[in-house]
């Protein structure tokens, strides 16, 4: 069990580790104020932590289960108010016990591919850990799969043409890229809806999974190279393509969730990052610069521009405001396939080669961090965090290139769960004085229609994210 205990966020005390350690002589760990599995020493009768519930008589719980903890099982059905409760459930209790036990809840390794009983030995950069994963999640049979959801390579992208040629969609192929983009963007807001303290990544998971399988689409990201759950949701000072685990958010943590779904034959992908519960003035200036960087190179897509020249409009923006740009990953084309050509780095001073053309579909998704723009991979292959530790943030809309400008194939809905900051606090630039795709009266918000200079503001993946050097053979 004290394996469970190892130091995921702020570490705890010598006094706080040795409370933990003590508690669990009487038959169940202290659910601690940090909530990040050092529990903080919390003493019976301490106060409530993040909405946690006994599981028997709905009290504020203030004990776990430390089977549970040993197993890696979240709190929802694990938490205690005293040892009174604990026992009288027992019985019922520990039959959960022996559902886990077979469930083969580990650590993720080599790309996916492995697992591992305990946590990987690596030189962390931040205050965040990986947390154990659950089984890989099903998809039905009566729903089309890509190739790679048997051995986890994706045969046809790898070996297509349009890896060297960027396709022009128009009629039925674009409607079918537009009606896999809403799939995605409906997908993308139940799983926002589930964000917030207490929530573990991998519920999330669940929710995304769950929401693609009831719309009738295949999470992209799903055994694509052997990624091993249906969502990527990036906490803190991960980039991108972190996994669905067992940790749960805390106050003031952000994270991205990226989704992309497989939707009759078509791919959609879009990604937003968000605030859990109140989160610092650094990270809300963050978020929000980053979706600012992502709406000010769409407002600049039209017939004509080079690639390379999204990397120069982002940059400048978040530059501006004391940040840098990742430059180890970047956009890329999707449609029939999941990442094709072209490549659309988000960095200053790329060398990317081709011209928008109408027809053109391709993904924006810069990542901004507080820090150095460098990145890391962790052991289990995927997830990359920053170098530094300080945290990053991502967003990122599939669009198709019109006559004119832009379309949004991925815009957020009427009914989208807000942003921080149309729920009251401002970013840092206004959105309204950016040259962004004119907003539909109907939504008060980012359109689907066309990006023009002249048209008014807008106001507010995943394995979805395809690395600047080669999109099929090191792509998410």
């Amino acid at each position: 069990v004290f394996g469970a205990l190892q130091k995921n966020s702020t570490a705890g005390t010598k006094g706080q580790q040795d409370g933990a350690v003590a508690a669990l002589s009487v038959g169940s760990v202290p659910v601690g104020v940090a909530d990040e599995v050092l529990w903080g020493g919390a003493a019976m009768g301490a106060a409530p932590v993040c909405g946690v519930e006994c599981a028997r008589c709905g009290k504020a719980a203030t004990l776990q289960c430390p089977k549970c903890v040993e197993q890696g099982l979240p709190k929802t059905n694990s938490a205690f108010c005293s040892q009174d409760c604990f026992k009288q459930a027992w019985a019922e209790h520990k039959r959960c016990h022996v559902k886990a036990a077979g469930a083969d809840w580990m650590y993720c390794t080599k790309r996916g591919r492995g697992r591992s009983k305990t946590m990987p030995s690596f030189d962390w950069t931040g205050d965040l850990r990986p947390h154990r994963i659950g089984p890989t999640r099903q998809v039905p049979a009566s729903i089309p799969h890509p190739d790679w959801a048997t051995d986890g390579e994706p045969t046809e992208e790898v070996h297509s043409r349009m890896q060297n040629s960027v396709p022009i969609y128009s009629g039925k192929t674009l409607d079918g890229i537009r009606a896999a983009c809403l799939v995605a963007r409906r997908i993308l807001d139940a799983g926002h809806a589930a964000v917030r303290p207490g929530v573990t990544t991998d519920e999330i998971d669940r929710v995304v999974h769950e929401a693609t399988v009831a719309a009738g689409a295949y999470p992209s990201p799903l055994n694509y190279w052997n990624f091993p759950k249906s969502v990527c949701t990036s906490v803190n000072e991960v980039i991108c393509h972190g996994i669905p685990d067992q940790r749960p958010l805390q106050e003031g943590d952000i994270v991205n969730v990226d989704v992309s779904a497989y939707y009759k034959g078509y791919h959609g992908d879009l990604n937003e990052t968000y605030l859990v519960g109140n989160a610092d003035e650094g990270s809300r200036k963050l978020v929000s610069t980053a979706y600012e960087c992502m709406m000010q190179a769409l407002a600049a897509i039209k017939p004509g521009v080079r690639y390379r020249e999204m990397g120069a409009i982002i940059s400048k923006h978040a530059e501006g405001a004391g940040l840098s740009v990742v430059k180890t990953y970047c956009g890329h084309g999707i449609g029939s396939l999941f990442h094709c050509a072209p490549n659309i780095p988000h960095y200053r001073g790329n060398k990317a080669v081709g011209v928008m053309k109408p027809g053109q579909v391709f993904t924006v998704e810069p990542m901004i961090n507080q820090g150095s723009w460098k990145d890391v991979t962790w052991p289990d292959g995927w997830t990359s965090a920053t170098t530094d530790g300080r945290r990053s943030a991502q967003f990122e809309h599939t669009i198709v290139v019109t006559e004119t400008g832009c379309e949004i194939l991925t815009a957020r809905l009427p009914e989208s769960p807000l942003l921080h900051w149309e729920a009251g606090w401002k970013p840092r630039t206004a959105v309204s004085a950016m040259v962004a795709p004119k907003a539909d009266s109907s939504t008060g918000g980012e359109s689907n229609g066309t990006a023009k200079a002249s048209a008014n503001a807008a106001d507010g993946m995943t394995a979805g994210d395809a690395p600047a050097s080669s999109i099929p053979k090191t792509a998410s």
